[in-house]
């Protein structure tokens, strides 16, 4: 060995003092450049956690009906509720020293380095848990410096502002497993068929190493792979302490039962009532897109599976697969206005326009219940008389005259019941009522039914000519089946964060605003439109589907050229159903005028199968029922053919008694004049 002497030493000495110096200022530099460093962060704050999770539906049983994912699968769950055996396996695998570092393991970085200088190029990598997270939430996977830098950043602001339980939380909850599975609770339902809570150490250990290579370390894209992987992940637990070798050596061992299907992937359920859930999240909750996208939201509607089902069901077994003809069809609580069933045309696939609650046809006389409603307030009973004739409105104000016809052209020719004019869907009573109570008034009273499409102020709008949407009017049927109460139709109850957090709830209303007592007695009446001896000189309008009827139901049918309607309820359920061509072409075959009724008769009986009776709850007081004779609203006697049981608001049901039955008229009218009426019904016509 060379002594170093003289001026050598000397050199050697200066050397050493101008390292020193240098390396105390080296040193310096990045003291500061660190300082500086960790104020920038304190200045950046914690980083927002929020990515992509599947929003998800439930039906009111709390099953799952359908979700908005964007492209990703992703559901978060708390780390309590994932497998210990995950949590460990993805610690050993991905980074061991998790719980030491403070987002960067210097040695693993440092040999990842050296193996990307040796080949010119970023060919390894030293990522801890925390980095990765970082990754999956902020940045591009690229393997660049730059985007290393970046994470570096985010990786030091997750581990200044976030405890470790958090970033493992939220790494498990965001990596991908492949097959568009995000996060762990994604990946046991797709490989296992399972919650992430459930996952036995066989299984743990084989997601565990999906994540490195989802091409290639998936079961389903080499079983051989993932078997390696899963070993090398097990020996890996065992050395961490973990678990033992037994345990690695059985769990190596287990056959895995893999199912590959996402339970949630293929719901198809109520899918148009899915589409109107979104649009009320998005206009009546004021949640944006991004929100829905991001927010893994909880959703729980009011759908009813089952009655969903049979709504679907009986819409495809009542119309022909050759008909082009289309239908709709909304339930509704009447209690609270919950959407219990929704089908918005016969096959979304083909058409997911949502006639149900985008479409605006013309409701015909199923808008006579309101109008009749209006009129019970303006001095009209269930026996106010008025002529059914062929008759022709001419009007001062320089309108065109206007004719409205009866079905088949058929008429009374004499005085018929407001009862009877109900019943058999009498046009010209209906434009007589409409035109005596002054065309505002149809028009107000809609709205009290909670009816917000804007309706024409026409003689023509007492047979329901001016359009309007299907949950619409099963939304104001419902205010007659509970008595009078204002329900709108409601499709969501509760909706919550990932986390638990309500964002919003439904409030149940107890408001009146029709009169009880006008309610029960229009109800009354609706069950008229089923009572095969309501009258004498045609048939109700109910009358060709009562025979399939199991219990009592009030409801109104309602036809134009082009439109189809049956609305009809229990004091349980109501059900609005509409038929008609998209193009609004006429409906000329006869087996689809019928098809609303058909649909609706067999949803109703199906949907109720099995709940009770029950009969329409009468008001307290406000109400007396009556026998009359429904030909003539009077109060019915012995000898009259038909009585009909009748409910009046009180204080207006009738106080003369039928005459027109008496033993005697038959001998009182062998003496008659030349009309071959009795001397007392020549008195009364003449009063008249």
């Amino acid at each position: 060995m060379e002594t170093i002497t003289g001026h050598g030493f000397k050199r050697v000495v200066k050397y050493l003092r101008a390292a020193a110096f240098l390396g105390l200022f080296g040193s310096a530099l990045l003291a500061v450049a660190a300082l500086l460093l960790i104020m920038y962060v304190k200045v950046l704050g914690a980083p927002p956690l929020a990515v992509p999770q599947s929003t998800l539906y439930f039906a009111e049983d709390g099953t799952i009906i359908g979700e908005t994912n964007y492209g990703q699968k992703r559901y978060w769950v708390p780390l309590k509720e994932i497998s210990p055996y995950l949590v460990d396996a993805t610690i050993s695998i991905e980074d061991r020293k998790f719980y030491e570092h403070s987002g960067f393991d210097l040695k693993r970085i440092a040999g990842a380095a050296i193996a990307d200088i040796k080949a010119f190029s970023k060919v390894q990598g030293a990522s801890t848990v925390t980095m990765q997270y970082a990754r999956n939430l902020f940045l591009e996977h690229d393997k660049t410096w730059a985007r290393k830098i970046r994470e570096a950043l985010y990786a030091i602001r997750l581990e200044m502002n976030y405890s470790k339980e958090q970033i493992l939380e939220g790494y498990l909850n965001t990596i991908y497993y492949g097959n568009r599975a995000y996060g762990i609770q994604a990946a046991s339902q797709y490989y296992f068929g399972k919650d992430a809570s459930e996952l036995s150490l066989a299984e743990a250990s084989m997601l565990a190493g999906i994540p490195k290579g989802p091409g290639a370390f998936s079961p389903f894209a080499s079983m051989e792979r993932a078997k390696q992987r899963q070993g090398i992940i097990l020996k890996a637990m065992v050395i961490n302490g973990y678990i033992k070798s037994g345990d690695a050596e059985k769990a190596y061992a287990a056959e895995l039962e893999l199912t590959g299907r996402d339970p949630h992937r293929e719901l198809k359920a109520a899918p148009y009532f899915q589409d109107a859930v979104a649009n009320a999240l998005r206009n009546d909750l004021g949640l944006n897109e991004r929100a829905i996208a991001l927010g893994g939201l909880r959703v729980y509607t009011t759908i009813d599976p089952k009655q969903q089902e049979t709504a679907e069901k009986q819409i495809q077994s009542v119309v022909s697969p050759d008909s082009d003809i289309q239908a709709a069809l909304v339930a509704i609580d009447p209690k609270n206005g919950h959407v219990k069933a929704m089908a918005g045309g016969r096959d979304y696939e083909k058409s997911p326009y949502n006639r149900a609650v985008q479409a605006i046809r013309a409701p015909g006389s199923t808008i006579k219940p309101l109008l009749y409603y209006a009129a019970l307030g303006q001095g009209y009973t269930p026996s106010t008389l008025i002529r059914s004739e062929p008759t022709t409105f001419r009007f001062e104000n320089g309108s065109p005259d206007y004719t409205p016809r009866n079905y088949n052209n058929k008429y009374a020719d004499g005085e018929i019941t407001l009862a009877q004019a109900l019943a058999v869907s009498d046009n010209v009573y209906a434009v007589k009522t409409h035109l005596f109570l002054g065309e505002d008034a149809l028009v107000e009273t809609a709205k009290d039914f909670g009816i917000t499409t804007k309706l024409a102020k026409v003689p023509s709008l007492a047979l329901g000519t001016s359009g309007v949407r299907v949950i619409e009017m099963a939304n104001a049927y419902s205010m007659f089946a509970n008595g009078g109460k204002k329900v709108e139709p409601t499709l969501i109850t509760r909706v919550e964060t990932a986390d638990g957090k309500l964002l919003y709830e439904k409030d149940e209303q107890d408001e009146l605003v029709l009169d009880p007592a006008r309610a029960y007695v229009m109800t009354q009446m609706l069950t008229g439109t089923f009572d095969t001896k309501l009258n004498g000189y045609t048939t109700v309008t109910g009358s060709t589907i009562a025979k399939g009827m199991t219990r009592p139901y009030a409801g109104k049918s309602g036809s134009t050229p082009t439109d189809s309607w049956m609305i009809g309820f229990t004091p349980q359920l109501v059900s609005a159903v509409w038929t008609g061509y998209d193009d609004a072409r006429e409906i000329t075959n006869v087996p689809e005028k019928s098809y609303a009724k058909q649909i609706w008769v067999r949803f109703m009986e199906e949907a109720l199968h099995g709940k009770p009776v029950k009969g329409f709850k009468q008001p307290r007081d406000g109400v007396t029922g009556v026998y009359i004779d429904p030909a003539n609203g009077k109060l019915a006697v012995k000898e009259c053919p038909i009585r009909r049981f009748t409910y009046f608001v009180t204080g207006t049901e009738p106080v003369e008694y039928c005459t027109d039955h008496l033993e005697h008229t038959q001998e009182m009218d062998a003496k008659t004049d030349k009309g071959g009426k009795s001397w007392y019904r020549r008195l009364w016509d003449w009063g008249d």
